[in-house]
């Protein structure tokens, strides 16, 4: 699965993150957690796909927090270039 790539790669985790990464073009994937109101994630999620970014979406927050190695769940994450 996709996750792993997290594991071996340098990342952000959380919104914040994700978003400045982003902002700076300084990302190849985004990762979001199903599970989180869309409308929060909609700033991270447009500016990926505006940028096309891929982005892979997760079941849940907590299987995405554990793919990162945090004990709490992740809304988003994305893999640096």
């Amino acid at each position: 699965m996709a996750l792993q790539e997290l594991w071996s790669s340098d990342k952000v985790v959380g919104m914040r993150q994700t978003l400045k990464a982003l902002q700076r073009d300084k990302v190849s994937k985004v990762f979001v957690a199903s599970d989180v109101d869309s409308e929060i994630l909609e700033e991270v999620i447009s500016l990926a796909r505006e940028k096309d970014i891929p982005l892979e979406y997760v079941d849940s927050a907590e299987e995405l927090g554990k793919a990162c190695g945090i004990e709490v769940g992740a809304s988003c994450a994305a893999i640096l270039r």
